[in-house]
């Protein structure tokens, strides 16, 4: 059966092969869908876009990257994240 009820995040991780798609595709699904947080990230690039939804769309509210070291990202802002570590790496793995 299909969900009808949408998610409050996505994270789209992108694959080499399919990255350009994976910008494009998925976020316009979510916007559609009503998605409030969609996340990108790209383990390849080391980057983070944290995207929040708006009357006129996705706006970005945060980029990242592997240096940035630890954030606080829509939807979870009560906790620090590392950029690093989430890419797929350590935090040392930076500095």
């Amino acid at each position: 059966r299909p969900i009808d009820v949408a998610p409050d995040w996505i994270c789209e991780i992108l694959s080499p092969s399919t990255a350009r798609n994976d910008r494009i595709k998925p976020l316009e699904t979510s916007r559609r869908s009503g998605v409030p947080h969609y996340w990108i990230a790209d383990p390849e690039e080391r980057t983070l876009l944290v995207f929040r939804l708006t009357p006129d769309g996705y706006l970005l509210a945060l980029t990242a990257d592997a240096s940035s070291g630890r954030i606080r990202a829509e939807p979870f802002g009560a906790i620090e994240i590392d950029v690093a570590v989430l890419l797929g790496g350590d935090a040392s793995d930076e500095g």
